[in-house]
């Protein structure tokens, strides 16, 4: 018999900081989350320090202290990662490497290794290896101290070009064929885009790992790759799907996340033109999360930038199953009763409510509610097709039965 390969975790540390512009909660919220992303890269998490600064150390992000605790733990358990939550710049994560002699990330460089993981096509490995190259222009020097040397030897004294200058140079060189590849990849994905007609077209969009490709399997009736890790889906998938006598596209996005990398966004733009020429917009939530109030916020915020904040939305609030209240107990009159506490029935009655029945609750992995998931949508549907093709509008007048 063959035997299986185990899988081999790197001992990893994480480090975040508690500042101004976030609390205590929201640091652990946010190592939290880092936590998950480091485990989906393949790290397993065995410490995490957190410490309160006004600003960041311009040398070492964190202070000298907190950074020989960090120092000391790294040598006894040979920690093979280091990974700060924030964004370290090249001359933090210089300094950092020399003093911990491992390898260090920070949140941005940890999605870009797992957005590499997960690309499956040859357009999202393209927007990939875009934004690593991007990522990693600055960061140049770090990497290759040895290209400090002035090339030397025949044909090459006087001025010349420092290596690390020539490496610039392929670099940006390689940045620029691949945007040209992408404008290319682009173009034949705008036609194809035209050309799948009159159709109205849905985006499922929401934070990363809320469901979003659960449900386009349980509503298309599709194999699309779904798993309870971060970024399980990066290509955009499209199918066509019937609900009722109405005919539409339903597309499946890239998840959403907090202090997403701006070369993800820019490299990621054309991804989200799917968002951009939606007619609908199906906003997945993950509302076992405990905090998928800011999940929304995060979301939101990306839409804004892409200019997709008024398009038609539907809020469905995903995993009500494993939705679970913190209980206060009847006798504790010292604990105060926040949104934590809050029953699906009562977050229904608080800004949900205002929605006029755009708030959704369903389990896709259950199929918990999904057919009044299906009446809610057709309606949306239906409102943007007669809107649009008022002359045939008589074929759905009949509606969901």
């Amino acid at each position: 018999m063959i035997e299986k390969k185990k899988l081999v975790f790197e001992k990893t540390v994480l480090v975040g900081v508690i500042s101004a512009r976030q609390d205590e909660d929201q640091a652990l919220e946010y190592l939290a989350e880092l936590a998950f992303l480091a485990h989906t890269a393949g790290g397993e998490v065995i410490k995490q320090y957190t410490q309160k600064i006004t600003l960041p150390n311009p040398k070492t992000f964190i202070g000298s202290g907190k950074l020989l605790e960090v120092q000391r733990f790294v040598e006894e358990n040979e920690v093979s990662t280091v990974v700060f939550d924030d964004e370290l710049t090249p001359a933090q994560q210089r300094n950092i490497e020399e003093l911990l002699r491992c390898k260090i990330l920070d949140r941005t460089g940890l999605i870009l290794d797992i957005f590499a993981q997960r690309a499956q096509t040859s357009y999202a490995r393209t927007q990939v290896e875009l934004a690593q190259y991007e990522y990693l222009m600055p960061r140049l020097k770090g990497l290759w101290t040895h290209l400090e040397r002035q090339k030397g030897g025949i044909g090459m004294r006087g001025p010349g070009e420092t290596e690390i200058e020539t490496d610039r140079r392929i670099v940006r060189d390689k940045i620029a064929l691949l945007k040209k590849k992408l404008q290319i990849i682009d173009k034949q994905m705008s036609t194809q885009r035209g050309n799948r007609g009159a159709l109205i077209r849905v985006a499922l969009v929401g934070y990363t790992n809320v469901g979003k490709s659960t449900l386009m399997n349980a509503i298309a009736k599709s194999q699309v790759f779904a798993e309870n890790k971060l970024f399980a889906t990066l290509d955009t998938t499209v199918r066509k799907v019937v609900i009722g006598n109405l005919p539409f596209l339903l597309s499946d996005t890239v998840g959403f996340i907090r202090k997403l990398p701006t070369q993800l966004v820019e490299s990621f733009k054309s991804t989200l033109d799917e968002v951009q020429e939606a007619d609908l917009l199906l906003h997945v939530v993950d509302i076992s999360h405990p905090n998928f109030e800011e999940h929304i916020d995060s979301v939101n915020l990306i839409l804004s930038e892409i200019n997709c904040q008024d398009k038609p939305t539907l809020m469905v609030f995903n995993k009500i199953d494993a939705y679970e209240p913190v209980v206060i107990e009847e006798d504790d009159l010292v604990t105060e009763k926040t949104s934590k506490h809050f029953t699906l029935k009562e977050w229904e009655q608080t800004w949900m409510a205002r929605m006029n029945g755009k708030a959704l609750f369903i389990s896709a992995t259950k199929k918990e509610n999904l057919e009044h998931f299906r009446k809610q949508s057709y309606a949306a549907i239906r409102d943007i097709h007669v809107t649009r093709f008022p002359y045939n509008n008589f074929l759905y007048s009949e509606g969901l039965e």
